[in-house]
C-alpha cells in the first residue's frame, strides 16, 4: 500500500465519521425520495420499486415519529408535534397510495419540505 492510498482510507474514514446526524437524515431522505420519485414516473411498470421504496419511507417515518415521542428529544415541542403530525400523515397517505386511492406526490412534497428544512433553505431569516 503506498502514501497515497493511505491518505485516501484515512480522509474517507475522516469524512464518514464527521458527519453529523443531520447530514446523514438528509442523505437518506434524499436517497428514499428519489427512489419514490423514479418509480412513480415509471407509472405500473415502476410499482414494486415504489412498493419498496415507500416501505423504506414508512419505516424512516416511524422512526421519526419515535425519535420526536421521546421525551429527552431536544427539539421545540411545536416542531416535535409537527413531525409526528406529518409522520401520521405519511403513513396513511401512504396507504392510500398503494391502494391505488391516492397519488403520490403530497409524500414527495413533505420530503422535499423536510430536506429543505435539515439544509437550511427552510429556516426563516
Amino acid at each position: 500500500m503506498n502514501a497515497q492510498s493511505l491518505a485516501q482510507r484515512a480522509y474517507s474514514q475522516s469524512a464518514t465519521t464527521t458527519r453529523t446526524d443531520r447530514r446523514i437524515e438528509y442523505e437518506l431522505i434524499a436517497q428514499i425520495t428519489h427512489r419514490i420519485r423514479a418509480a412513480a414516473l415509471k407509472g405500473k411498470r415502476g410499482f414494486p420499486q415504489l412498493v419498496e421504496a415507500l416501505s423504506d419511507n414508512r419505516k424512516l417515518w416511524t422512526a421519526f415519529a419515535v425519535d420526536v415521542s421521546d421525551d429527552g428529544n431536544a427539539l421545540a415541542p411545536e416542531l416535535r408535534a409537527q413531525i409526528f403530525y406529518l409522520a401520521e400523515f405519511v403513513q396513511v397517505h401512504t396507504g392510500k397510495v398503494l391502494t391505488g386511492k391516492a397519488r403520490v406526490a403530497p409524500i414527495l412534497e413533505v420530503n422535499a419540505a423536510i430536506l429543505k428544512g435539515l439544509s437550511g433553505r427552510g429556516a426563516p431569516r
